[in-house]
C-alpha cells in the first residue's frame, strides 16, 4: 500500500513539473511568481516559529525562576527546622530543596537550549527575508529585460519585410495620408477665411471711398 501511494505521489510530482514546464515556457515571470510566493510562505511559516520560540523561552524563564525561589525556600525552611530540631520537617524540607534544585538544573539546560535554537531560526529567519527581497528585485530586473525584448520583439514585426510589416507599413502610410488631406483641408479654410475677411475689407473701403466722392 506504501508503494502505491510513493508511486502516486511521483507520478502527481512529474505531471506538476511537466505543466510548470510548459508554463514556463509560455510566461516565465507567472513561473516565477509562483514560486516567490512559496518562498513567502515558507518565510511566513520561520517568522511564526520564532515567535513560538519566544513564547517558549519566556515559560521556560518563569517555569525557572519558581523553581528556583522554591529551592531557596525550601533550604530556609531545612535550616529552621534544623535549627528547632524539627527531623522531620527537615528531612521533607531538605528532600523538596533537592526536587527543586534538580528542576533548576534541567531548566537551565532547556533554557540555554532554547536560546540557542532562538539564535538559529533568527538566523534563519533573516536569511530568508533577505532572500525573498532579492529575490523581488531579480525579479523586477527579469521583468524589465522582458518587457525590453518584447518590444524589440514587436519592432522587429515592424520592420520585418514579411506580410506583418507590410500591412503595418500600411497602416502608418495611410495615417500619414490622412494627416497630410487634414492638414490640407485645415490650410484651404484658413487661407478662404482669410480672403473673405480681405476682400470684405476691401469692399467696405471701397463703399466708403464712392460715398466721399458723391459727398
Amino acid at each position: 500500500m506504501a508503494n502505491i501511494f510513493t508511486r502516486l505521489k511521483e507520478t502527481i510530482a512529474a505531471d506538476l513539473h511537466e505543466a510548470l514546464d510548459q508554463k514556463e515556457q509560455k510566461n516565465p515571470i507567472a513561473v516565477l511568481n509562483h514560486y516567490l510566493r512559496q518562498c513567502e510562505a515558507e518565510t511566513e511559516k520561520v517568522r511564526k516559529l520564532v515567535e513560538r520560540q519566544y513564547l517558549l523561552k519566556d515559560e521556560f524563564n518563569r517555569e525557572y525562576n519558581e523553581a528556583a525561589h522554591l529551592a531557596e525556600k525550601r533550604q530556609r525552611q531545612a535550616e529552621i527546622a534544623l535549627k528547632a530540631g524539627e527531623t522531620e520537617l527537615y528531612e521533607f524540607a531538605l528532600k523538596e530543596q533537592s526536587h527543586y534544585e534538580e528542576r533548576v538544573a534541567r531548566l537551565e539546560e532547556s533554557r540555554q537550549q532554547t536560546t540557542r535554537q532562538l539564535e538559529e531560526l533568527e538566523q534563519k529567519y533573516e536569511e530568508m527575508k533577505h532572500k525573498v527581497k532579492d529575490m523581488h528585485i531579480k525579479r523586477m530586473e527579469l521583468m524589465g529585460r522582458e518587457n525590453i525584448a518584447r518590444a524589440h520583439h514587436r519592432m522587429n514585426k515592424v520592420v520585418d519585410q514579411g506580410s506583418f510589416s507590410t500591412k503595418a507599413f500600411t497602416r502608418f502610410e495611410e495615417m500619414e495620408s490622412y494627416l497630410d488631406r487634414l492638414e490640407q483641408k485645415v490650410n484651404q479654410d484658413y487661407h478662404r477665411s482669410t480672403i473673405d475677411a480681405r476682400i470684405a475689407t476691401l469692399e467696405k473701403q471701397l463703399k466708403t471711398e464712392e460715398t466721399n466722392a458723391i459727398s
